[in-house]
């Protein structure tokens, strides 16, 4: 995008194009992750997309962009751990906190104050590696991955497809999804606020099913023995059940589609 800027002068008016973005700087790492170990990215002000990598090696690069900070304040940490690799946006620290610090998991801290930057992370996975992604403002896409994924947003959408399992929360924004597994023990959630959440899963699904909503329609592919069943409300067993499968949204239909 650019922003037109008119300058009037006697003999004419000249249109002069300038860009939104004051700087940008690239990001680039690739390195081995094992099969079976996990990805992970953290961001905070940016998208994340996700495709399957053409070779063995995962790689990820990062776009920075902003219209008034300064993008070189904002770096990129790569932190290798027993379960794999995490790679985040660390912001520059507000003050008066404890330092913005890049760990796996729910460790560390990624508090942001008035920073404008941006980070878009690009992530190239290869086959039976897992991925995790987490932004608060952007979008996530991860398609036609071949591992498990685990994407959580705040402000924006998540669309994923993969082999495997996936695993997806936001708050403003959609859910879709299509996965080719459903063999995951215990409990599976997703949830939105302000979204519809429509989920594809393979045709030999069995799961007990919980499914609510509370402006918006509930719909599914597969048969069901139901146990609570309203405008608002399904509960049932898809086949011969043996896990959970919990689907939630305020402001939004579920659809529960077949493969």
């Amino acid at each position: 995008m650019q922003r037109i800027v008119r300058l009037a002068s006697t003999a004419a008016l000249t249109l002069i194009a300038l860009p939104l973005a004051v700087s940008a700087q690239d990001f680039n790492w690739h390195g081995a992750v094992a099969q079976g170990q996990t990805i992970e990215i953290k961001g905070v002000n940016g998208d994340v997309s996700a495709e399957p990598s053409g070779g063995n090696d995962v790689e990820v690069t990062a776009v920075k962009r902003a219209r008034h900070d300064d993008p070189a304040g904002v770096r990129i940490d790569v932190v290798p751990h027993a379960g794999g690799v995490t790679i985040c946006a660390v912001y520059p620290t507000p003050a008066g906190r404890q330092p913005n610090e890049c760990r796996p998991g729910s460790e560390g801290r990624m508090n942001v104050q008035n920073n404008d930057v941006t980070v878009h992370f690009v992530v190239h996975v290869p086959a039976g590696v897992a991925l995790t992604g987490r932004t608060v403002n952007g979008a996530i896409e991860a398609t036609r991955l071949n591992g498990d994924v685990d994407l959580t947003s705040v402000n924006g959408s998540i669309v994923f497809s993969t082999t495997g399992v996936g695993r997806a929360q936001t708050v403003n924004g959609s859910i879709t999804g299509e996965m080719g597994r459903a063999d995951w023990s215990d409990r599976l959630a997703m949830a939105t606020v302000n979204g519809g959440i429509t989920l594809t899963l393979p045709a030999s699904l069995s799961t007990e099913l919980h499914a609510s909503t509370v402006n918006g329609g509930i719909e599914t592919d597969f048969p069901i023995t139901t146990s609570k069943v309203d405008r608002r409300r399904l509960d049932g067993t898809i086949g011969g059940g043996g896990r959970t499968l919990s689907l939630e949204s305020v402001n939004g239909g579920i659809a529960i589609k077949r493969e």
